[in-house]
């Protein structure tokens, strides 16, 4: 059996920050006061900058030994007035969200019939009676994967048989009449549609009318717009290792939001726990070998700018993509904390093992194969170890890219679970003898 990497020491500080996030309410009043304050953090938006503004001049009271902020050109993209009502069979509002990018209906908007698949393969079979309809897509959430296909490629598949729009039934398995937002594409070679969702509800109603033969027709107005590129930032800060200050671990969320909800789950819960991490390892005088940077990269909603940035900044201008030991991201809620998910060589896996066995009083140190996170993608691309924070996801989805998400549907205990659970790895690859072998 291999040596062990923890020392007694280690231990003791272990059970120091779990002890400290646990008893702590700093986070979760600072995510309430976000939450609360700014709203929804679109790329973009005042209500982002605002935040970041906040964020810094808080981290600045932190301790950290350094804080600083990185430009990123962002998309700027508006939502606009929208709304999609059933004309017939009957008159009746359909609540509905614009996808990320879409194009706007006309001032009047559009008014068609509907025709109702469940499958781009079902499309293909009805292709003859598309041209001038509007696209329902009334697919089933199976998986996040699987399922958001036709959030990002509905209203190309649609446009190639001349439809004039096309909606989706929002990408999650559960629904209160709330209808989910998120990215869509277009194809240059195909002409651009406007592209929406509507809730769950109503697409199987709609559905229903269709199979009993009725004639759907709807009304869709869109007045969204994309806006020139406009600057937005990344967050940086760090406390310096004491040994090997130029070896790092790099932790964190993305800070930007959908536009609607207050981007708890997604992800201002993830950006806070692991500034609070750190911030705890300051307060305790915990003084790791090497360095911890908190990085909240802006934009990865609706473009990973900020993280094809910060990428593009540690391999050119820094120089220190081969010295990132470990990218650490928390993008799924910050629900009850599992473990992580990893990626990256059988020692390291061993490693991060033995750091998980230090949780067990808080029941979330499982680290299994296989992880990361969009924000951290493109380092690991370049074979940075990588991995991402694994919770109970159940619900995850429910509110996903909604208007519900928001800080009543999370629990403090769970949140300072992800705090500690965060705290210990950061701390624990950043201080043991052995650094974590690629």
């Amino acid at each position: 059996m291999a040596q062990s990497v923890l020392n007694s020491e280690h231990k003791e500080h272990v059970q120091q920050l779990i002890r400290k996030a646990m008893g702590s309410d700093i986070a979760w009043e600072r995510l309430t006061y976000m939450a609360d304050t700014f709203g929804p953090r679109f790329s973009g938006s005042e209500n982002l900058e605002n935040s970041i503004d906040w964020i810094v001049e808080t981290m600045k009271q932190d301790g950290f030994d350094k804080v600083w902020t990185q430009p990123v050109m962002v998309p700027h993209w508006v939502r606009g007035e929208e709304s999609a009502t059933l004309i017939s069979p009957r008159e009746k509002n359909l609540p509905m969200l614009s996808l990320g990018g879409t194009v706007a209906t006309p001032q009047e908007g559009i008014t068609a019939d509907v025709i109702v698949v469940k499958s781009f393969d079902e499309l293909e079979k009805v292709k003859g009676q598309v041209k001038g309809k509007i696209v329902l897509y009334n697919a089933e959430f199976t998986s996040y994967g699987r399922t958001v296909q036709y959030r990002v490629n509905g209203a190309i598949e649609a446009a190639k048989h001349g439809a004039v729009a096309s909606i989706i039934r929002s990408v999650g398995p559960y629904s209160m009449k709330t209808p989910h937002t998120g990215t869509m594409y277009y194809d240059d070679q195909v002409k651009k549609i406007p592209h929406a969702a509507i809730t769950v509800e109503d697409a199987m109603l709609i559905q229903r009318l269709y199979d009993r033969g009725e004639k759907i027709k709807i009304n869709l107005n869109m007045q969204a717009e994309t806006l020139p590129d406009t600057e937005s930032r990344n967050v940086i800060a760090e406390i310096k290792g004491s040994e090997f200050p130029d070896e790092i671990i790099v932790m964190g969320g993305h800070i930007d939001s959908w536009d609607v909800g207050q981007g708890v789950m997604d992800d201002g819960g993830g950006c806070v726990a692991a500034w609070e991490a750190v911030r705890l390892m300051n307060e305790l005088g915990i003084k790791p070998k090497r360095t911890i940077r908190v990085v909240l990269w802006t934009n990865e909603e609706n473009g990973l700018r900020g993280a094809e940035e910060y990428h593009r900044w540690v391999k050119e201008d820094e120089k220190s993509l081969q010295n990132h030991v470990l990218a650490i991201e928390s993008d799924a809620g910050v629900f009850d904390p599992i473990g992580f998910g990893f990626s990256g060589s059988e020692r390291a896996y061993e490693i991060l093992s033995e750091i998980g066995s230090t949780l067990q009083p808080i029941e979330s140190g499982q680290v299994t194969k296989g992880g990361g996170g969009a924000d951290i993608g493109p380092l690991m691309r370049d074979g940075v170890p990588g991995m991402g924070l694994v919770v109970d996801g159940s619900r995850y989805f429910w509110y996903h890219h909604t208007d519900a998400d928001t800080m009543d549907k999370l629990d403090k205990e769970d949140f300072n679970e992800c705090v500690a659970t965060m705290a210990v790895f950061a701390y624990a690859v950043a201080d043991i003898e052995e650094k974590l072998p690629w």
